[in-house]
């Protein structure tokens, strides 16, 4: 079953195409990377899909509903969750919230109901606080859970981010450079963690720079140039291809690309 189907996406800015008619077709439960060099609309696709943009041309269809033009929020009530480049965390507040924050969609009580203190806010708050701490358990961080978030490490951090879009409880999950900045060790639990979460039936979505990353964990890989698509197929085919190589990876990235399968 195609979870999600984007048929010939186009948008402009200022004149400029920065996304030229890319179409991308994604079965449940893979893990599909789309890699390109910087400027060649990978986040620009990652918006068009989230909702955050809408398409000047083309349409997006997500578990066999079309949804071109929904917003974020229409699209997480769907199963559409995602995660961003720059951290989104809500450092004053424990991890636990963070994590509880990513289940509000869920939640049934309203402003009325938290002012009177109804016994159905408690019940509803011992519920997201128990779907949070799996996701934490899920990400390696349920042992954190009473920390300030500011006081996690880089590499966890992207991990709470992880598990907030997880407690969305999504049929779908975009991770936007989930490895950017982390070390090797950090780099190897967000492999972990992916691995984790499409074993659980959820649908990966990734936009990374780390080759060997990408090519470990991927079923299909998309490569972007330009605002267009460039190739697309699996991590071996997409290694191999000569102009993806010219293009983006490089003497050096077609080397690691390499070494990833070793």
């Amino acid at each position: 079953m195609m979870i999600l189907e984007a048929d010939r996406l186009s948008i402009t800015f200022g004149g400029v195409r920065a996304i030229d008619g890319v179409s991308i077709a994604i079965e449940s439960g893979q893990v599909f990377s789309i890699i390109g060099p910087n400027g060649s609309g990978k986040t620009t696709l990652f918006n068009l899909v989230s909702g955050i943009y809408t398409p000047n041309e083309g349409s997006i269809r997500f578990a066999g509903e079309m949804v071109t033009g929904l917003a974020p929020d229409q699209l997480a009530r769907r199963g559409l969750s995602r995660t961003f480049q720059n951290l989104q965390i809500f450092s004053r507040m424990s991890v636990l919230e963070n994590v509880m924050v990513g289940y509000h969609r869920h939640e049934r009580t309203g402003v009325l109901a938290d002012l009177l203190h109804w016994p159905s806010v408690a019940r509803q708050n011992e519920m997201t606080r128990g779907v949070a701490l799996v996701a934490l358990a899920r990400v390696g961080l349920v042992d954190d859970a009473k920390r300030p978030a500011g006081s996690l490490a880089y590499g966890a951090l992207k991990r709470l981010e992880i598990a907030r879009a997880l407690a969305s409880e999504p049929k779908l999950l975009l991770l936007d450079e989930p490895a950017a900045g982390c070390n090797p060790v950090e780099t190897q639990e967000v492999d972990r963690v992916i691995r984790s979460v499409v074993k659980d039936g959820i649908t990966i979505v990734l936009v990374e720079h780390d080759m060997r990353l990408v090519m470990n964990i991927s079923d299909r890989v998309l490569v972007l140039a330009r605002g267009r698509t460039l190739a697309e197929g699996t991590p071996e085919q997409v290694r191999s291809n000569t102009a993806v190589i010219e293009a983006y990876l490089g003497d050096h990235g077609s080397k690691e690309a390499v070494r990833a399968f070793d």
